[in-house]
C-alpha cells in the first residue's frame, strides 16, 4: 500500500470503556489493552492499520492521564504527535483540536480520524474505502465510512444511504440523508430489510479546514478556541475547560447531512468497537484446549468442565463446573460475573460504584 499524499491519520484515544469493566478502568482504558488476543494492544492495531495509508502524518489525541502509556505503546511517534486533553470533552473538541492543529502545518491536509479502540477484520477493504473517502474529501466533502451491517445491532448508530455520486475516483460513493441514533431490534430489523442503512462506525475523512468550517455553523467560539490552542498550546488550560462536550455527529454530521454535504463509501471489513463483552466474545477465538469457552489471558489459569463461558483471567485460577454462557472477568481487585446479553449493563457498575465514591475501583 502507497501511502496517500496529504492525509494524516487523526486517532482520538479517549473514554473509559465502562462496559468492559473490569479490563477497562479510567487510568487503563480499552485501547491499551490487548483484547482480541492478537499479541498487540488496540491502539497498536489501529497504528499498523493507518501508518501504511499516512507514513508518519499521524496524531493521536488522548487523556492527559493517558499521554505516557501511549508513547510508551507508540514510541516511532514523534513528541508533537501526541496531544494531551487537560479533561474529557467529547470527540468534537478533540478532532476538533487535530484539525486546528494540522491546518497550520499543511492547509491542504486531509484529516482521517479513525477511533484507538476498533477492530478491522480486512484491512486491505479498509485501506480502499479511505482511499475513496480521501479523493471525496479533497472536493470538500465530509466522508463517513459506513460499515455493512451484519445484524440488526442496537449498539450502533446508523447512516440512510441515499443517491450514488457518480464520482468516477469513489464509484462506491453515495449521499448521506440522515444519522440516526442507536435503534430498538425491531427498528434496527427493519433497517436491514430495506437494505438502505449502514452502522455509523465514526469514521471521518474531511479536510481540515473544511471541518472546522463546518463546525464554525454552529460552534463558532470552539472554532476560535481551538485555532487559538493550535497557534499557542499554552492556552490550552485556560480555554480547554470553556468547550462544549459534544460528539462530532452532533456537533457537525448531523447538520452537515442535512445540508447536504455529507457523502458515504459504504465498505465492509469485518468492523467492531468492541463496546462490551458480548462482542468481544464474537472477536476472540475459541479455546482448543479448552472447548466451549474463549479465553483472554492465560489458558493455564483456567479449568471448565461441561461449561461455555469467555473468561478473562488475571492471575488466579479460575474453575468452571456446568455453567453456560457466562462471562467471567477476573482481576487483581474486582471480579465480575455477566451473561453476554447483559453485557450493556456492566456500565450500570460503574455508575454504582461513582455514586458510592468508590473510584479506585473505577
Amino acid at each position: 500500500m502507497t501511502a496517500i499524499p496529504g492525509l494524516w491519520a487523526v486517532i482520538p484515544a479517549g473514554g473509559s470503556g465502562t462496559r468492559l469493566w473490569p479490563i477497562s478502568r479510567r487510568h487503563s482504558p480499552k485501547f491499551l489493552h490487548d483484547l482480541t488476543g492478537s499479541g498487540q494492544s488496540l491502539l497498536r492495531e489501529t497504528w499498523d492499520r493507518l501508518s501504511p495509508l499516512v507514513g508518519d502524518r499521524i496524531l493521536v489525541v488522548t487523556g492527559a492521564a493517558h499521554e505516557d502509556a501511549v508513547r510508551r505503546q507508540l514510541p516511532m511517534l514523534g513528541y508533537d504527535a501526541v496531544v494531551a486533553e487537560p479533561s474529557p470533552r467529547d470527540s468534537m473538541p478533540a478532532i476538533g483540536l487535530a484539525a486546528a492543529i494540522l491546518e497550520r502545518r499543511d492547509p491542504e491536509a486531509v484529516l482521517g480520524s479513525f477511533a484507538a479502540d476498533h477492530v478491522v477484520g480486512d484491512t486491505e477493504a479498509f485501506h480502499r474505502a479511505v482511499t475513496e473517502a480521501t479523493g471525496l474529501a479533497r472536493r470538500g466533502e465530509l466522508v463517513t465510512i459506513g460499515v455493512e451491517p451484519t445484524e440488526p445491532s442496537t449498539a450502533f448508530g446508523y447512516i440512510k444511504v441515499g443517491e450514488a455520486l457518480g464520482a468516477e475516483d469513489a464509484p462506491s460513493a453515495r449521499r448521506v440523508e440522515e444519522f440516526v441514533e442507536k435503534p430498538d431490534r425491531q427498528t434496527a430489523t427493519s433497517y436491514l430489510e430495506t437494505g438502505e442503512y449502514r452502522w455509523n462506525a465514526g469514521m471521518f475523512v474531511v479536510g481540515a479546514t473544511t471541518l472546522l468550517e463546518l463546525l464554525a455553523v454552529n460552534h463558532a467560539d470552539m472554532v476560535d478556541s481551538l485555532r487559538i490552542i493550535a497557534a499557542d498550546p499554552r492556552r490550552m488550560r485556560d480555554l480547554w475547560p470553556s468547550l462544549q462536550k459534544i460528539a462530532i455527529d452532533h456537533a457537525v454530521a448531523e447538520p452537515a447531512a442535512a445540508a447536504g454535504r455529507v457523502a458515504v463509501v459504504p465498505a465492509s471489513f469485518g468492523w467492531d468497537d468492541v463496546g462490551d463483552f458480548a462482542s468481544l466474545t464474537r472477536l476472540v477465538t475459541e479455546s482448543t484446549a479448552l472447548p466451549g469457552i474463549t479465553a483472554i489471558g492465560p489458558e493455564d489459569d483456567i479449568i471448565a468442565i461441561d461449561s461455555t463461558a469467555m473468561v478473562a483471567t488475571g492471575g488466579r485460577l479460575v474453575a468452571l463446573i456446568g455453567v453456560d454462557d457466562l462471562v467471567v472477568v477476573d482481576t487483581q481487585d474486582a471480579l465480575l460475573i455477566t451473561r453476554p446479553d447483559r453485557a450493556q449493563d456492566v456500565k450500570k457498575v460503574v455508575e454504582m460504584l461513582t455514586a458510592q465514591n468508590r473510584t479506585e475501583l473505577t
